[in-house]
């Protein structure tokens, strides 16, 4: 059950970020969005998901390993189009 409540606040947070990427790709605009913001969540999520892995924590390490996709998705996105 532990597991299954860690899943879903996973998917919930990682799922968050679907609109902010399908906007950037669909619109190629990235003025409003904050390349540092970017970099730092980013780096953040990379140490969540080491986190997971060394831990061996299934939720944590689903949840970061989309959410690096997504967000490295958006910030190559900011570097492309500025």
């Amino acid at each position: 059950m532990i597991t299954i409540l860690g899943l879903l606040a996973g998917a919930l947070t990682t799922i968050s970020f679907i609109p902010q990427v399908m906007k950037t790709w669909k619109f190629k605009e990235t003025k409003d969005i904050s390349l540092l913001m970017y970099i730092i969540f980013f780096t953040g999520i990379l140490l969540w998901f080491s986190y997971g892995i060394l831990i061996d924590n299934t939720p944590i390490i689903v949840a970061n390993g989309v959410s690096l996709v997504l967000v490295f998705i958006v910030l190559s996105l900011k570097i492309r189009y500025g």
